[in-house]
């Protein structure tokens, strides 16, 4: 079972098919992370029916491929959550074990893959539907993305990317 948590953030692309007058329109609008906070529960919604494909409870840790991470890795999910009146995209990471600098390297390389090519690309071709209409949630944004960890994100310090400093790790 899992002794620590690490949780990782990064921003969200959000489009919005409006609502018409004759269903969903043509003209898909990018929002805010600001308006995205007033969709929060029915992309959780989306998000916890998706999780429900995982074919046991360590989620997208299951396929991790490294061994060793994966060892140390017990279980991976994706969600979002406010942070500062915006909302953010986030994957929980239950760790047996800590994570050296590297294996945090390693982990972070993974999220950003499964945001870009795995889990996330297929909830972005998921619509969400809302009383506004349509909204497409992309875990990849390619123009502003970048990874923080927990204590980043408290801290509101510069972002480092997934490069730079490694930090964030909370006791459970």
């Amino acid at each position: 079972m899992a002794n620590e948590i690490m949780r990782i953030f990064f921003p969200l692309k959000i489009i919005t098919y409006p609502q018409g007058e004759y269903g969903v329109e043509d003209n898909p609008m990018e929002i805010t992370p600001v308006e995205a906070v007033s969709y929060e529960d029915a992309i959780l919604a989306a998000i916890a029916k998706e999780n429900r494909l995982f074919e046991n409870d360590r989620g997208l840790a299951e396929y991790i491929h490294d061994e060793a991470l994966n060892r140390k890795v017990y279980s991976l999910y994706p969600s979002v959550e406010i942070v500062d009146g915006e909302l953010w995209g986030v994957m929980t990471a239950g760790l047996k074990e800590s994570l050296s600098g590297e294996e945090t390297s390693e982990l972070l390389d993974f999220v950003t893959g499964q945001n870009s090519d795995g889990y996330g690309e297929g909830l972005e071709q998921r619509p969400i539907k809302t009383l506004d209409g349509e909204i497409y949630v992309s875990f990849w944004n390619h123009e502003n993305y970048s990874l923080k960890l927990e204590q980043e994100m408290k801290n509101n310090q510069p972002d480092f990317g997934y490069g730079g400093q490694v930090m964030g790790l909370v006791k459970k």
